[in-house]
């Protein structure tokens, strides 16, 4: 397939977002999701090294070059669920293929769950379930993510004197990548403000969830799933110590060297992936 990525566009009616367009017109039709703070530069390695499929990159809401969610809104689950299902219809898809990283797994898989005869593909990285949560914490819980955002209300986000400081700190938040990495990430991620840069992303994409799905109620999601599945497991990234929760999944599961931005942090990574989603889809 071409290496070519047009940037384009999608009016949703509730919201816009910005995305990535790889492939040939005639490919599989593949909507890509990153992970939390990320955006569609995630997939700038991984996208041009498969084959035979047409890929929309998202910059999912609040990230990247997308538009934020209006005041008074959060960022839930099962919105980005909406705003992938949008994105098909607008794009004339009745079935399509979902490739996710982390938190792109996890809306992935919701979805696939949810609306099961329209996903005809499954392919997640380092990512499958949100954390869950026990009922007796709901309450505890909820009052924690309201306080928190009572005080976001009086924060600013960081600004960097230059570029540099802010790819280094994204070389150092909470899930390190490569400084290779960061800078495909600053690409989209970084926005000059008075005083230097600061990252687009939106400041509520950081506050705590004010629910949890119990383990039922996230393993019923994997379990209405339909179609082919694969997750690749980063052996240094956030899922290989979850043993028990691996061995409950009936996905096909294959693990490749790396950490948990294995796909981006550098070419052979993206190689590795690459290789065993095109083998999944067919394309040897």
């Amino acid at each position: 397939m071409s290496a070519q990525v047009e940037e384009i566009r999608l009016n949703l009616g509730h919201i816009e977002l910005a995305a990535h367009l790889f492939g040939p017109a005639d490919g599989i039709p593949v909507i890509a999701l990153h992970g939390w703070l990320d955006n569609a530069n995630s997939f700038a390695r991984l996208a041009p090294r498969l084959k035979g499929l047409r890929i929309v990159a998202l910059d999912l809401a609040g990230h990247g070059y997308s538009e934020h969610r209006p005041a008074g809104a959060s960022y839930a689950l099962a919105d980005y669920a909406h705003d992938v299902v949008r994105v098909a219809q607008q794009l004339g898809w009745e079935r399509f293929g979902l490739l996710g990283h982390s938190l792109g797994a996890i809306i992935s898989v919701q979805l696939a769950g949810a609306l099961p005869d329209r996903v005809s593909h499954l392919l997640m990285i380092d990512g499958v379930i949100a954390p869950t949560g026990v009922e007796q914490d709901a309450a505890e819980r909820l009052g924690m993510a309201l306080q928190a955002q009572l005080r976001l209300d009086g924060k600013r986000k960081s600004v960097y004197a230059n570029l540099e400081e802010g790819v280094e700190a994204r070389m150092k938040g909470m899930v390190a990548v490569s400084r290779e990495a960061a800078e495909l990430l600053a690409q989209r991620g970084l926005m000059p403000v008075p005083g230097g840069y600061s990252w687009r992303s939106d400041s509520r994409l950081t506050l705590p969830s004010p629910v949890r799905l119990s383990e039922t109620q996230a393993m019923a999601f994997v379990k209405r799933v339909k179609c082919n599945a694969c997750l690749v497991v980063a052996a240094d990234g956030m899922l290989a110590r979850h043993t028990a929760l691996l061995e409950q999944l009936p996905f096909e599961q294959v693990s490749l060297p790396g950490g948990h931005h294995l796909h981006l942090n550098d070419e052979h990574g993206a190689t590795l992936v690459a290789d065993c989603i095109n083998r999944f889809f067919g394309f040897p």
